[in-house]
């Protein structure tokens, strides 16, 4: 399985490289008019979706889907599909950016209309990186490099506005309140991976190392002796990311290499969703309980 993931999170890294190319010629770009824009948006119509980057206006929304892919790329429309060749001539198909645009304008259209604002929504593909080679561009789907996305979003025709302040100023706030951070499937659901192959251990934060040691208020890495009293709560949001996102106090005192009643205290701290009683009580991943965490 080794080569699969390492191959998914040079996908998932590509990803956030681009995302964060766009993101940066926002932030060093001005517009003469009220915006507001977002990045990474995860709302929900009638199926949670994600946006890339979107910018809000009174006159209009922009949906941007980026995508960073490396190859010969072709834009196909029947089916909907785009190809990339590698340089040693491979061929790798993944899901057409224009039907991905198409959907999440779609679903953001239905989301303001829940709301009852009706507001004209533009859409573009963006390629992360000029250095992209576009053998085949999509026939009705705008396609841009970073660098041409204010020139795009200026040109878009702005002659009636649909939002007054206040419910331009009450809708850039709804966004944000209904914003859910995306937490993708634990890696061992998505590819069947066993818990057997997973290192139990409390890792260090200094050395990285698994195997720290508990001892009363905090923990202690036998290998550098650095301490940390919250040590547990880094190997819980890996456990939860990483395996499932239920835990029980045998498999905790197995991942964290600590006894029976040690155990119980570490876990009713944290203060989970609780299910069950007795020897069926499951311990319930509460995102919330770890944003900090994922902050950082």
């Amino acid at each position: 399985m080794l080569p699969i993931l390492a191959a998914k999170q040079s996908a998932v890294e590509a990803g956030i490289g681009g995302e964060e190319r766009v993101a940066e010629v926002f932030r060093k770009s001005l517009f003469s008019f009220d915006n507001r824009i977002f990045h990474d948006l995860s709302i929900s119509s009638n199926e949670k979706f994600q946006i890339d980057s979107h910018c809000l206006t009174p006159w209009h929304g922009v949906v941007f889907e980026v995508k960073n892919i490396g190859g010969v790329l072709e834009f196909k429309e029947n089916p909907p599909q785009l190809i990339s060749t590698k340089d040693d001539g491979h061929q790798f198909g993944y899901e057409s950016p224009v039907t991905q645009l198409q959907r999440n304008c779609d679903f953001l259209t239905d989301w303001l209309w829940s709301r009852n604002i009706q507001l004209p929504i533009y859409g573009a593909v963006v390629l992360a990186y000029p250095k992209q080679i576009v053998k085949v561009p999509p026939v009705h789907t705008k396609l841009l490099f970073p660098n041409l996305i204010p020139a795009f979003i200026k040109n878009i025709p702005r002659s009636e506005q649909r939002l007054d302040p206040d419910t331009f100023a009450w809708l850039s706030a709804e966004l944000l309140r209904c914003h859910r951070r995306y937490i993708p499937r634990p890696i061992s659901e998505a590819y069947q991976i066993p818990l057997g192959d997973f290192l139990p251990g409390t890792r260090c934060k200094v050395c990285r190392r698994l195997g720290m040691i508990k001892l009363p208020r905090t923990w202690i890495c036998p290998t550098c002796d650095a301490t940390d009293p919250i040590a547990h709560q880094r190997n819980f949001l890996e456990w939860f990311l990483v395996y499932k996102r239920t835990i029980t106090n045998q498999e905790c005192r197995s991942f964290l290499g600590v006894d029976i009643q040690t155990a119980k205290r570490i876990l009713l701290s944290m203060r989970f969703k609780i299910e069950g009683n007795y020897r069926y009580r499951r311990y319930i991943m509460d995102i919330n309980n770890f944003n900090h965490l994922l902050r950082n």
